[in-house]
């Protein structure tokens, strides 16, 4: 903002201080703002009569604040917070025009609550996270996303709404803001203990969460105590939350993608029709669920020295235990199709794909028409911490100086995985009926589905990496000033320093796999349950229904004898990486006050060294030693790569006043984003019998967005806004999928040969291509009386990597409508959220989308009286169905996965003292 330092600074804290009640308010009765003019003739606010107690004042106070920022940026209040139906950050920030949210990272598919953010259809690693202006370190629990789609995405799931005193989301960009997010940053900004209005606040929040897929109900609780002195020089501020529930998701899962019918295949000799033509490979009933437990709190100490002097110890640590089950009972068409043994007449193809087919079960038959995956991930868990330092030295009217050191650390850990792969239903017959891509596929098999007695141990097999442990830290220090000017178009000039060492890496996996005599039927367990009744009528899907399924006790029993988990013959090299980055920046930047206008001007200079480190199967260019031998996965060779980059990013942000109350903004900036870990460091595998191969590449480029955007806002109200913007984004560098010829040693040849032979590999790396996404966005929110009010926005995105490829994460169509009524003690909420289908990423190499999907929340509070109330929020009320889908030239489009995850039910009591 353009304000001289000292205003800003008073400008913040009454925000800050305004968002101190998050359950209710601290008086008993709203009382307006004495309005003064600062030396920069602005308003400057009285901070000792501001006060945010409900939806209709917080929704005001956060369009107050957006008007006086003279970027365009989305403000949410903590009393927003407290009345959304929101449970983390992530589930507030959807609502705003701009952002899309997502409930996963990798491909584990949709749950029930809000994990990553993006702006203007972008993929969340374009978005940068922070809180109180600096990075967090984050983990995933889910192991995929711990070393394979390793993103820099920030986990919302560690991030309770109850931590929050505003968040800012930054759509245009400043010299003064930490580069990382070249679609945009969203700032969190917590509480701090002397923007309190008592000398004693208490707050706690207890009651408890129903789940009704699972039908079970489990505790939540948060709590707050805030103390600060008499002359207002010191405080303490505490938090604590537990927050414990039950998750189930009922899904459908196309495994392994479609299967090509080949020629020469019995099935194709017998009917020449099919030759050619695709099928689904392994269809399957996917049952999974989860206790997650989200734990931790913050304390913060605020300390005033002197009179121009604040000081500031802020640490927060958030943990959230996931165990997890999933059962995949599948068809395995692989296993009989081609064979085309018991093909029964009325087959059909559609878009080269057998979309219609029945096999007669063949008596006698060894062959598994069945396959069914049980894993159990006891001790799964991801957390985020950091501990600031912050100071803030006035050293005149016009000079302030700010710091601030810290580190933060985000762990993510798989330390079991207790699997079990078998083969079923020998010779026993199935079919299937493909519905479009909206359904799931109606699926069958014969045999008993309801226990194990047709399982074929020899047909299965014992998977699944566990002893990972990943860490993503960072330690910094920052450093700025602003000068402010009087009486000049000069208002402030902002400059400062920053210094990070970021490190993300996995130094163990082990590969387990089988040992014993695991074959041997007589040694599985005995016993058994059965899949829930109305399973498959929550999906709307005809396949088997009460299957079959071993606990998570039984599966470890089994595991622990027959498995090995040698450290050395199991040692999954492939997992195994670590990125190092140290990133140097400094920034100038002028703000700008004139009559009726203002703006800033700035460049931010970054220089960024990676060292990254990751294995490959055989001597790269930048091979350092091996080979080591002794794996199971086979022999790998260590690599490493230093790159380096420097870059000044320019900014400029401009604001008209065209009367009071209707407003013009015009910026451009170019913004950066570092490429994802797993893209940088991801392991080589190669054949080479075809030679080629997968892998990252470690000289991937920085992304460098270009930027533009414009708007029009209309204060019509204290609560009234209408607004239209537009933006582009010119992406350079954008990360990809596509092919390279790289040179690498050819084992198998160098070993017949007696010397190392040399040959070129055609693998699918991260590539850098250019892209563009450009879009249009609409506001419009409405107070209807002294009671009621309506607010609804619209965004289009239209986004394209070069060639015409989809960008991930870009729904060309977002939406959001919301209600509200509020009185004096009573308020409700009701809130619908939309977004269009959009390219979701890669799984075993297949591009995948999620469908579109719209959720509906509500959440109703009811003040008994001065210190307590009751609140209910309402999640996925409509019970949305995620959809996902695959796009293939040979197939076409077709389905991928279904998930239903339920609705979930939130009462609490609230206190406050």
């Amino acid at each position: 903002m353009s304000y001289r330092k000292t205003l800003l600074a008073a400008s913040i804290v009454a925000s800050l201080c305004l968002a101190g009640n998050v359950f209710a308010q601290d008086t008993a009765q709203p009382t307006q703002s004495k309005q003064q003019l600062g030396p920069d003739g602005k308003p400057v606010k009285d901070l000792n009569t501001v006060t945010v107690i409900g939806i209709r004042d917080s929704e005001a106070e956060s369009l107050n604040l957006k008007k006086a920022a003279d970027s365009h940026v989305e403000i949410v209040t903590a009393e927003d917070v407290g009345k959304l139906p929101a449970k983390n950050v992530a589930d507030t920030l959807q609502r705003l025009p701009g952002v899309n949210i997502s409930s996963s990272s990798a491909s584990e598919g949709g749950f029930d609550e809000s994990d990553r953010v993006s702006l203007r259809g972008t993929n969340p690693s374009m978005t940068q996270t922070l809180v109180n202006g600096h990075t967090i370190g984050t983990g995933d629990w889910f192991v995929l996303s711990q070393v394979q789609t390793v993103g820099r995405s920030v986990s919302y799931s560690l991030l309770p709404s109850e931590i929050v005193s505003e968040v800012v989301v930054h759509k245009s960009s400043e010299a003064k803001l930490q580069e990382g997010g070249a679609a945009g940053t969203v700032d969190i900004i917590t509480r701090k203990p002397l923007e309190f209005a008592k000398q004693y606040t208490t707050q706690v929040s207890v009651g408890g969460v129903y789940s009704d897929l699972p039908s079970d109900t489990k505790p939540q609780f948060s709590g707050l105590f805030n103390y600060k002195s008499d002359d207002n020089t010191f405080g303490v501020m505490a938090q604590a939350f537990y927050e414990k529930r039950s998750l189930q998701r009922d899904g459908q899962e196309v495994v392994g993608g479609y299967n090509k019918i080949n020629a020469t295949d019995p099935i194709a000799v017998a009917h020449p029709d099919l030759a050619g033509v695709y099928y689904p490979n392994e269809t399957g009933q996917t049952f999974f669920t989860q206790t997650r437990t989200r734990k931790g709190g913050s304390i913060d100490l605020e300390w005033k020295p002197l009179d121009n002097l604040t000081l500031n110890l802020n640490s927060f640590y958030s943990k959230l235990k996931a165990d997890n089950f999933n059962r995949n009972y599948m068809m395995w068409a692989s296993q009989f199709v081609p064979g085309g043994v018991g093909l029964q007449p009325g087959y059909q193809v559609k878009g080269n794909v057998l979309t219609n087919a029945n096999f007669a079960a063949v008596p006698g038959s060894t062959t598994p028409y069945g396959v069914y995956d049980q894993i159990s991930r006891p001790g799964a868990s991801s957390s985020s911490a950091y501990t600031t330092l912050d100071a803030e030295w006035r050293a005149t009217d016009h000079l302030t100086f700010t710091g601030q050191i810290g580190t933060t650390q985000g762990k993510g850990d798989s330390p079991t995985q207790d699997v079990s792969e078998l083969g079923f239903g020998a010779g026993a017959g199935a079919g299937w009926d493909m519905r479009g891509t909206g359904k799931p596929i109606n699926w069958s098999m014969g045999g008993d589905n309801s226990s194990p007695s047709g399982i074929i141990p020899s047909a299965g097999w014992i998977f699944g990496d566990q002893d990972i442990h990943v860490k993503d830290k960072e330690n910094f220090f920052q450093g700025d000033g602003s000068l402010a000017f009087d009486d000049i178009p000069l208002s402030s000039l902002d400059f400062g320093v920053r210094y990070s060492t970021h490190t993300r890496q996995n130094k163990s996996d082990i590969g387990q796999g089988p040992a014993g005599d695991w074959q041997n039927p007589a040694n599985y367990p005995q016993s058994w349950q059965n899949y829930p009744g109305g399973f498959n009528g929550d999906l709307g899907v005809t396949a088997p229904g009460s299957v079959w399924y071993y606990s998570p006790a039984q599966l470890a029993a089994f595991d622990r004898l027959y498995t090995t988990r040698d450290p050395i013959a199991r040692y999954n090299w492939q997992n195994i990486y670590k990125v190092k980055e140290d990133v140097y920046a400094m920034y100038l930047q002028a703000n700008f006050t004139g009559d009726r206008w203002s703006g800033n001007v700035g460049v931010r200079y970054v220089h960024t060294k990676d060292d990254i480190n990751y294995n490959t199967s055989s001597v790269s260019d930048f091979t350092v030693s091996g080979p080591y031998t002794g794996s199971a996965f086979g022999d790998y060779y260590k690599n490493n790569y230093n790159n380096g980059s420097g870059r000044f990013l320019p900014s400029a942000n401009l604001k008209f006043n065209l009367t009071d109350d209707l407003l013009a903004r015009v910026s451009a900036s170019q913004t950066m984003t570092r490429p994802d870990y797993s893209a940088l460091a991801g392991s080589y595998v190669l054949d080479d019998l075809t030679h080629t191969g997968t892998g990252g590449n470690p000289q991937l480029k920085p992304l460098i967005s270009t930027n533009f955007d414009a708007s029009m806002e209309w204060y019509f109200a204290p609560r009234g806004l209408v607004s239209a913007g537009v933006y582009n984004m010119s992406l350079d560098n954008y990360v990809n999928f596509g092919n390279q010829n790289i040179q690498f040693k050819d084992v198998q040849a160098s070993t017949n040969a007696g010397h190392d032979v040399f040959a070129t590999y055609q693998v699918s790396v991260p590539t850098n291509v250019g892209g563009n996404v450009k879009g249009v966005e609409l506001n419009y929110i409405q107070p209807i009386g002294n009671n009621f009010g309506v607010q609804t926005n619209y965004t289009f995105a239209s986004g394209h990597a070069d060639g015409g490829g989809p960008l991930q994460g870009t729904s060309k169509n977002t939406y959001n409508v919301s209600g509200y009524f509020e009185n004096e003690r009573f308020n409700a909420r009701l809130s619908y959220t939309y977004r269009s289908s959009f390219y979701a990423g890669v799984s075993r190499s297949d591009t995948f989308f999620q469908g579109g999907i719209g959720t509906l929340a509500a959440s109703v509070s009811y003040s008994i009286n001065e210190w307590m109330s009751i609140a209910l929020d309402a999640m996925n009320l409509n019970s949305p169905k995620f959809k996902y889908y695959t796009v293939n030239p040979a197939y076409g489009r077709q389905p991928y996965a279904f998930y239903d995850n339920g609705r979930q039910y939130y009462v609490n009591l609230r206190f406050k003292f």
